[in-house]
């Protein structure tokens, strides 16, 4: 498959899907705008888990290097029982009720890492020990962060089989989700200004007929956004995503879901071209040419 081509020529390499160590990240924002400056990316979003708070100094720094950034986050919610990530982009970091919902979704998170670790500590781990690590962290504290931990106290070989003996669903220490349903992280993200995206379709382990719901009740909900090109997406994943942009009128995204460096799967700023007849998500979001993109002001334009 080709690389890089968005069909908007100014901006031919954008990410619009990264994470720092606000959330569940390896860096700070400072040195995410690094490297993607490194990677000559032209158009970065910050999109942490249920927060904004690396987007300032992500758009500082990208301000030195000269790259157009967006404010970003990628809430969580449920929908049927599963757990589904949509990105808000383009957000005002001043929305009262976009900042009460994920001070409401913080506490979800938190309130689930007690529980988890409780049943750590019925199990005769350190549940204490590790959650007072996980929560000490800056940003979003997430199952990756307990994973890593149990990795570090030699109670699982990687993180893989942490949630594979722990923490994955059916294990000893789950504790299943209470996220709010996508209809309310989408009317969090419009009130905020910005453009809700539904990140990785091809995730969710969900049967064709499935996602086409899911895909017709993000939109009936006010989505206007689908990633349809990630590095090592398959192919029959992207034409599936494809084929939803174009008949609920969703625009594609281009996005890495970058969470650290060395990680091939997941590499900042590289992907496969947008399919035909898919409209660029820059289109919604008004970015037609280096130079628009608003880094202090994010009033999400007409459609």
């Amino acid at each position: 498959m080709a690389f890089v081509d968005t069909l908007q020529p100014a901006f031919e390499r954008i990410d619009l899907h990264t994470h720092s160590v606000y959330s569940d990240g390896r860096l700070h924002p400072a040195e995410l705008a690094a490297l993607a400056a490194e990677r000559q990316v032209q158009l970065l979003a910050l999109t942490d888990h249920d927060t904004l708070a690396g987007c300032d100094e992500a758009a500082h720094a990208c301000a030195e290097r000269r790259i157009e950034f967006i404010f970003g986050s990628e809430l969580t919610a449920l929908w049927r029982g599963r757990e589904i990530h949509i990105v808000g982009l383009k957000l005002d970091p001043g929305s009262e009720p976009l900042q009460s919902h994920l001070q409401s979704v913080r506490q979800l998170r938190i309130e689930r890492v007690r529980a988890i670790g409780a049943r750590l500590t019925r199990a005769g781990l350190e549940g204490d020990a590790i959650i007072s690590e996980v929560l000490g962290n800056p940003g979003t504290p997430t199952r990756l962060h307990l994973a890593m931990q149990l990795v570090a106290r030699g109670q699982a070989r990687d993180v893989d089989d942490a949630f594979g003996r722990w923490l994955g669903t059916g294990q000893r220490a789950a504790v299943p989700p209470k996220w709010p349903p996508i209809e309310t992280a989408v009317t969090a993200i419009r009130a905020a200004g910005g453009l809700p995206v539904l990140a990785h379709p091809q995730r969710y382990k969900l049967s064709g007929g499935g996602l086409t719901e899911l895909c017709r009740q993000f939109r009936d909900a006010g989505g206007e956004g689908i990633e349809v090109s990630l590095p090592g997406m398959k192919l029959k994943d992207a034409a599936r995503a494809a084929s939803l942009a174009r008949r609920y009128g969703l625009a594609g995204s281009c996005a890495s879901d970058f969470h650290a460096p060395g990680v091939p799967w997941r590499p900042l700023g590289r992907f496969a071209k947008l399919p035909e007849g898919v409209v660029p998500i820059t289109e919604r979001l008004g970015l037609t040419s280096p130079g628009n993109a608003a880094t202090t002001s994010n009033a999400r334009p007409a459609t």
